[in-house]
């Protein structure tokens, strides 16, 4: 725990003094671009804020192409008033480019912020376009008015052909079957004695 506290500890010692740092070379910036008091102070506000959006917007996973955009741009300002206050800018004779991107800088990051916050989703949106809740009713069948139509009779199947010696074998299981058990010889056990279909069989069987 002590450690995970250390590490904790050290990563926002290490956050405020890199945050401090690029806060006051935008100021310094800022200020020797010819934006004295109040608004020299505004202009590190307005960076950080602007990539603050963006990275939350990266973070979202929605319009990730808008949250680079404004990351790199955002990135690049604060970046490049790091570099340009290392000794390799004269503050005290900053040339007319650098004046105009510094006094250019309120605009874009309106512009960023205000793309970043009015194009984010809508949390609970819902994708499926409103329709009807209501299934369509059915119209019922019209009635038939008077008696129901009489039921037409079945069909009767046609009696198979039996051959002779078929009724002759069977005659002969029969008796066997009457002298093994006692009692008569059932349909089913004479059609599995034979092989033959149940309408086959039940033709022999009224035969016997």
């Amino acid at each position: 725990m002590r450690g995970y506290l250390a590490r904790v500890d050290a990563v926002l010692v290490q956050a405020v003094i890199a945050a401090a740092l690029s806060f006051a070379h935008l100021h310094d910036l800022a200020s020797a671009a010819g934006q004295d008091g109040w608004k020299a102070w505004a202009y590190p506000v307005s960076v950080d804020l602007l990539l603050v959006a963006a990275w939350k917007r990266l973070r979202s996973g929605a319009s990730k192409a808008a949250g680079w955009c404004w990351f790199v741009v955002a990135l690049a300002a604060s970046l490049g008033a790091n570099v340009a206050t290392a000794g390799l800018l004269d503050l005290a004779d900053v040339p007319d480019w650098l004046r105009i991107l510094v006094a250019g800088w309120p605009a874009v990051a309106f512009l960023g912020g205000t793309l970043l916050a009015h194009t984010a989703p809508v949390a609970g949106a819902s994708s499926v376009p409103a329709g009807p809740t209501e299934a369509a009713s059915v119209p019922a069948a019209p009635e038939t008015a008077g008696p129901p139509a009489p039921l037409e009779p079945e069909p009767q199947r046609p009696v198979p052909h039996v051959p002779a010696a078929l009724v002759n074998h069977a005659r002969k299981l029969a008796d066997d079957h009457h002298a093994r058990t006692g009692s008569p010889i059932d349909t089913d056990t004479l059609r599995a004695r034979l092989g033959v279909p149940a309408p086959l069989a039940d033709a022999i069987a009224s035969r016997l």
